[in-house]
Parts: structure tokens; C-alpha cells; sequence
């Protein structure tokens, strides 16, 4: 037995599948966009490293210390979202 197709609902199969392939190209596009966002976040964060995140070595208090403990604890954040660990450990 031949199955055929409704000429009436192959031109809507057809848009639809047209519309699902255009928006997984925008999502790509996005992707991209956003992982070169991230990129350049993360070059600007080595950089700011390389300069001990802009503390004079001589000058460092605790404040210093307690200002790098925020942003490692948000970095961590980050990671364990990322690798599946600490909180996102299953």
C-alpha cells in the first residue's frame, strides 16, 4: 500500500520545517555571539590578573583579600554550574 501525501498539508510541513531550520541558525548565531562575549570577559579577566587584579602587592590589606575572596566565590559559582560540581554535583 502507497501512502500519499495531502497536497493540502505538505506545503505547511514544509513552512514549518523552513521556520525550525531558520530558528536553529538564529540560535547558533546566538550562541556564537554569546560565546564570544564570554571570551572576551575572560581575556579581559586574565589581563586584569596578569596585574594582580589592579592591588599594589606592597598595599595589600584584608579588604584586598575579601574583595578577591567575592569574586573567586562567584567565579566558583560559575564553574560548578559548568563542570557539574559542588551544588550542581548530582
Amino acid at each position: 500500500m502507497t501512502t500519499r501525501l495531502n497536497p493540502q498539508t505538505t506545503p505547511r510541513h514544509e513552512l514549518r520545517a523552513e521556520k525550525a531550520r531558520r530558528n536553529k541558525e538564529a540560535a547558533l548565531a546566538a550562541f556564537i555571539g554569546k560565546k564570544a562575549e564570554i571570551d572576551e570577559m575572560l581575556a579581559r579577566l586574565q589581563a586584569l590578573s596578569d596585574d594582580h587584579f589592579g592591588f599594589d602587592p606592597e598595599a595589600v590589606n584584608w579588604g584586598s583579600v575579601g574583595s578577591l575572596e567575592h569574586v573567586a566565590s562567584d567565579l566558583r559559582e560559575i564553574t560548578d554550574f559548568l563542570f557539574g560540581e559542588g551544588e550542581y554535583a548530582e
